[in-house]
């Protein structure tokens, strides 16, 4: 059985025009690859012919994966999600209070994850530990360096 994988509008948008890509565009250049490799002679010695094999064996294999996450994902709205605690797709504003420093950062799928942008994975130590959290609640986090305790400042959409 398939788990199911909550995206956003926009992130389903891009797996599925990242799995045309791969479908239309990666596969004839493959094609093409083991054609050329064929026409050069004898396959049993043939080293072009084998990694083109074998990148055709991989692309399919992300193919199919990227097929079974469309098929199972879930678009999340964010226009009905309860902000009086932490889960996906919300923004959440914390303090470190060892040192007082602020972060603000949305809780999204993995797929969807993007730290330059404040964006971080749900599956991430952090939002771990933040999961299902009030407005005040202090939160200790483990994180590879050991334990940060956290104070959540804000909770918003």
């Amino acid at each position: 059985m398939s788990q199911v994988t909550y995206v956003t509008e926009e992130g389903l948008k891009k797996l599925k025009e990242e799995l045309h890509f791969l479908k239309t565009k990666e596969r004839s250049s493959i094609s093409k690859q083991i054609a050329e490799a064929r026409d050069k002679g004898d396959l049993s010695e043939n080293a072009e012919y084998d990694a083109a094999k074998e990148a055709q064996g991989l692309l399919e294999l992300k193919i199919s994966k990227l097929e079974e996450v469309v098929s199972t994902a879930r678009i999340v709205d964010e226009t009905q999600m309860d902000i009086s605690k932490v889960m996906i797709l919300t923004k959440v504003t914390i303090k470190n209070v060892k040192n007082n420093q602020k972060m603000t950062y949305q809780l999204v799928p993995e797929n969807e994850a993007d730290l330059k942008a404040a964006k971080i994975s749900i599956n991430s130590p952090i939002a771990k530990g933040l999961m299902g959290k009030k407005v005040g609640e202090l939160v200790d986090v483990i994180v590879p360096s050991g334990i940060v305790k956290f104070e959540i400042i804000e909770i918003s959409r």
